[in-house]
């Protein structure tokens, strides 16, 4: 009985599973990364926990610069309990077309794919909680509405078990 519970679990898992990001391959505007991150950009956001109950509200400004095919998003996050906090990304394309990026709470690297008008981001932010360090899996997808919004989001997990998610709206100043 046992094994029948856990093959079924298994199979639910693998049918929650995402199709990939070359499903928006047709969808326009065409999100370029060079293009858009570039400047200064503002993002609201929210963090949901498992049951959908808002627990936290942000504000993000970023600073953005390229030198060729590197670039550098400098984040500076307000949060609603009054905190605040920094990430700086560097961003770098590819030969074959992804994209890699590093930050300071990021274990490894992020690897993003663009499709159309969607990007999406995989990586393992080393998140504090309560004095302790998480290691979490994210899932992002963002998706270029025009050219000065997208939207954002993030499907948060640890061992497959779903954590939260968060939202964000991008805005191009």
């Amino acid at each position: 009985m046992n094994l029948v519970l856990v093959a079924a679990f298994a199979l639910g898992l693998t049918a929650c599973a995402s199709k990939g990001v070359e499903q928006y391959r047709a969808e326009t505007p065409a999100l370029d990364l060079k293009s858009y991150l570039n400047g200064t950009l503002d993002a609201w956001g929210i963090f949901q926990g498992r049951s959908g109950e808002v627990q936290k509200r942000f504000h993000v400004v970023i600073d953005a610069k390229w030198s060729g095919d590197t670039g550098v998003l400098d984040e500076h996050f307000s949060w609603s309990d009054g905190t605040t906090s920094r990430r700086v990304w560097t961003l770098t394309r590819q030969a074959d077309g992804t994209w890699r990026g590093t930050a300071d709470d990021v274990v490894g690297e992020a690897v993003g794919e663009v499709a159309g008008n969607a990007l999406r981001w995989r990586y393992v932010l080393a998140l504090p909680v309560d004095g302790r360090v998480y290691h979490v899996d994210f899932d992002d997808w963002m998706f270029l509405m025009d050219d000065k919004v997208m939207l954002n989001r993030s499907y948060m997990s640890k061992w497959g078990f779903d954590l939260g998610e968060v939202t964000l709206t991008f805005v191009k100043r």
